[in-house]
């Protein structure tokens, strides 16, 4: 796995924007947002993926966001922020609320480093965002060392971010994937990124320009097997 589109919740998309991102040669989805997140547009979005074959994930932002028909979820644990919510508080009261029912297997724990100071995501979390790479690697160290998360996201939420940064995540990482969010609006951005990432994530570009979103899965893995990758 490669490449992976970002589907908001809370922002519309057509019935051909959906068919053509399925027929994509994307790796797979993530449903998750910031804002305006309800029971019912999440059902409504996921419903609309279901059909895939490819791995479609919840990122559980919020209790709206789960779904007991959903396969897999993401469980964001934002790293660079004071705020014990975004760490695990949240996390405790929803094992709380759904204790003994929750589907531990479907769960994957995810490490964010969230760098953009203007992102939403940045600004609901109170995350220190002014990040030397030295730090920034020493956050996946405690992702992969101390938490044992099997993904580390460094997230820019709309803003490209330093490739730098990137790097020096990935020079700490063994075992624990390294996935990249935030202002890829290009293939070239998505190039760019995925050669230091195990996972790019591409997420507002799809309702900025669809057909430059399409194009970034030349670097997906589903494209490499298919001779079609520009990854060298």
């Amino acid at each position: 796995m490669r490449h992976l589109f970002k589907i908001d919740p809370a922002k519309p998309l057509s019935e051909e924007a959906i068919k053509r991102l399925l027929q994509s040669e994307t790796d797979g989805f993530i449903i998750g947002g910031t804002d305006e997140i309800t029971l019912e547009n999440v059902t409504e979005t996921y419903e609309c993926f279901m059909e895939t074959d490819l791995p479609l994930y919840l990122e559980v932002s919020t209790p709206d966001m789960i779904l007991p028909l959903a396969d897999q979820f993401l469980i964001p644990m934002v790293l660079n922020t004071r705020d014990t919510t975004w760490s695990h508080g949240l996390h405790v009261e929803i094992l709380r609320q759904y204790a003994p029912h929750v589907p531990f297997r479907r769960l994957s724990p995810v490490g964010y480093v969230i760098l953009n100071k203007d992102a939403k995501a940045a600004i609901k979390t109170g995350a220190e965002t002014n990040l030397e790479a030295e730090t920034v690697a020493a956050y996946a160290e405690l992702a992969e060392h101390f938490f044992h998360l099997p993904i580390f996201y460094v997230e820019y939420s709309g803003m490209f971010g330093d490739v730098t940064i990137l790097k020096a995540a990935k020079a700490v990482l063994s075992e624990t994937e390294l996935w990249y969010g935030g202002g890829i609006r290009s293939f070239t951005d998505a190039k760019k990124m995925a050669e230091v990432a195990d996972v790019i994530i591409v997420g507002n570009l799809i309702y900025e320009d669809l057909e430059e979103a399409l194009a970034t899965t030349r670097v997906s893995a589903r494209a490499s097997r298919r001779g079609d990758n520009m990854i060298k």
